[in-house]
């Protein structure tokens, strides 16, 4: 395919390339550990790089690679630590700098370290004043904000429409048409339940079952008696908890008192909201209280939505359920601290924004035009986005519907982010499904648990604490952003320039610069891997090129996947010697296309290098 550019026809796209998921629209495949100005002569060299063809001859007589065919003294690579570049120099090409060892002397070096990359904590944004307006939904009282730094809940008007979420304390919230509102029988319950000094998990059942008769016989709550009966009698606080949890839902008309837009397909959008407003949504969500969210047939008025109320996650008692609800208890042991709702640790509550943003076709790049060069790449095979890229705007592995399987049986990146900041799992109760133009990015976020483990492994180790500085706006710096990728039932069709340029548009959607004074750089990895069966050379280029079109840099980690680290580095080295820029790499995969078309069985890393040793 030679054009350039296509528009954002994400349903077409959907339909050719991506096969359709299980009707459980909150459910994800199981993917692996994805923990994710030239002279003439310069021209005419890359010209005969995007060709395909050559004898072995030619590749074997280049005079760029060593003996053993390895690209890495080329790239700026040398096997025993030293450096060296085309030119011979000792120093680094274009502007880059010499290849350094990694912090702690780690296996695999990086052209940059993580400390030369711009962070979260040393962007000054240019914010200016807080306001609401239509693209703008703000849940607390700005005016009382900036004179006292207190949050407190705006007031407005409730709102039963299709445009805004339906609240369980709404008057149109019937028991059955004219029996009066349902929130009369969930204060009833709950008020009980909170009243208690201790409460087990029958109380908890029956509560939830009384104002959801509907699914009283279908729901159970195996998980959560596991969840009680494994913990240690001395750590088991869960009875005095769950009274706790009945009493912050039971906040929920105090200090949400306006309407919450949902964040809908084609709009850009931006929802604000406390912590604290966060902990009541949540809380209801546990106790199951949100009208309309049970169903997930096609037919179903939320069917585009992923699930809010916990009724999955209490079903079977499967080990990974168990791990999750230790990590949302613990969520639910700070957010019921007294002090947080009372005001007196100011430092408790905070402000968090929900942005859905939209890339338009008149934004969407020309990629085989883009003339950008290559960003600042640091690669690792250790570490984890969470831990060591927690400064940076961290990427989400997501599914189209947010959370993926967090309130159900999935366990893998996303879930494992929404469970170490469980007040990701809100966004939920508002975000429609993205379309391919489309992401999510959550400002302000704490993170409150470590954990050790991935999938079946995952274990729920204990609190994390940690200062963070916060902006004008009172929001942590904590920056994480949405991206779905494609789902290829076949990995050849990913080899597809639609589809190419989808995961393109999509990645360069999450990572666009806003009109911020100072953005952070990204950090990311093995995104659509694993199941998806996203191919990781490919992945990563996709990723280089749609940050170096934002003008941002990437922290790439690997995931304990050494042989992808070595050669990603090896070939972005090269790729940045020769001053490639956006537009030429996009025909650099156009031919690889081509070539896997012709049934080659070559990794793009291969095709590269190739391509390279016949200039």
């Amino acid at each position: 395919m030679s054009k350039g550019n296509h528009k954002n026809d994400s349903r077409n796209v959907r339909s050719v390339l991506q096969p359709d998921l299980p009707e459980n629209n909150n459910m994800k495949p199981e993917p692996d550990d994805h923990r994710g100005t030239c002279s003439a002569h310069k021209d005419e060299k890359r010209s005969l790089m995007m060709a395909d063809g050559g004898s072995e001859e030619d590749r074997k007589g280049s005079a760029h690679k060593d003996g053993s065919g390895n690209i890495s003294a080329i790239a700026g690579f040398d096997p025993d630590g030293g450096r060296t570049n085309p030119s011979g120099h000792a120093s680094g090409s274009a502007g880059y700098p010499e290849i350094q060892r990694g912090m702690g002397g780690e296996e695999h070096p990086s052209c940059w370290k993580l400390d030369d990359l711009k962070k979260l904590s040393d962007c000054e944004e240019n914010l200016g004043y807080l306001k609401f307006d239509r693209m703008h939904a703000v849940l607390v009282d700005v005016g009382i904000l900036y004179n006292s730094h207190r949050l407190v809940p705006i007031k407005g008007k409730d709102a039963w429409d299709s445009n805004h979420v339906k609240m369980p304390n709404s008057v149109r919230n019937q028991i059955a048409p004219n029996q009066g509102p349902k929130w009369k029988q969930i204060s009833k319950h709950l008020s009980g339940l909170a009243r208690q000094k201790e409460a087990d998990v029958k109380d908890v059942a029956n509560a939830i079952g009384h104002f959801n008769p509907k699914y009283q016989s279908r729901w159970t709550f195996d998980a959560l008696f596991s969840l009680v009966k494994t913990t240690p009698p001395s750590e088991n606080d869960l009875h005095k908890l769950f009274p706790k949890i009945a009493a912050l839902a039971l906040k929920l008309p105090d200090e949400v008192q306006k309407a919450i837009p949902l964040l809908q397909r084609g709009h850009d959008a931006s929802i604000y909201l406390s912590r604290v407003q966060i902990a009541c949504l949540l809380a209801n969500a546990f106790f199951c209280t949100f009208p309309h969210r049970n169903a997930s047939n096609r037919t179903a008025e939320y069917h585009s939505y992923p699930s809010i109320n916990f009724s999955s996650l209490f079903g079977k008692p499967l080990n990974r359920k168990i791990q999750k609800l230790k990590a949302i208890m613990h969520y639910f042991r700070v957010v019921t601290d007294e002090r947080m709702h009372e005001g007196t640790d100011k430092e408790a509550n905070g402000l968090v924004t929900f942005e859905r943003r939209c890339l338009r076709d008149a934004d969407t790049p020309c990629w085989k035009s883009c003339t950008e060069t290559l960003s600042k790449l640091h690669v690792t095979s250790r570490g984890h986005i969470e831990d060591d890229g927690a400064d940076f705007l961290q990427v989400d592995f997501a599914a189209k519907v947010i959370g993926g399987g967090v309130l159900d049986s999935g366990l893998v990146q996303e879930e494992i982010l929404f469970l170490l900041y469980p007040e990701l799992i809100v966004s939920r109760l508002f975000t429609q499904e993205l379309d391919d133009n489309e992401c999510l990015i959550i400002t302000g976020l704490r993170r409150f648990s470590i954990y050790e483990g991935y999938s079946d492994s995952f274990q729920w180790v204990g609190p994390y604490d940690a200062t963070q500085k916060r902006d004008k706006w009172r929001r942590l710096k904590c920056q994480i952003v949405a991206i779905d990728a494609l789902h290829f039932k076949d990995p050849k069709q990913q080899y597809d320039m639609r589809a190419i340029e989808r995961e393109l548009n999509k990645a360069y959607c999450g990572f666009r610069r806003s009109d911020k004074l100072q953005e952070p750089d990204i950090a990311t990895g093995k995104w659509g891997c694993g199941a998806f069966n996203g191919d990781p050379q490919l992945k990563a280029m996709i990723q280089l090129m749609a940050a170096a079109k934002a003008g941002r840099g990437l922290a790439f980690f690997t995931f304990k996947d050494h042989q992808l680290a070595k050669e990603l580095l090896d070939v972005y080295q090269l790729l940045v010697s020769r001053g490639f820029t956006v537009g030429e790499l996009y025909e650099l995969l156009e031919n690889f296309c081509t070539a896997v078309r012709r049934h080659k069985d070559e990794s793009l890393f291969d095709f590269i290098r190739k391509s390279w040793s016949k200039l």
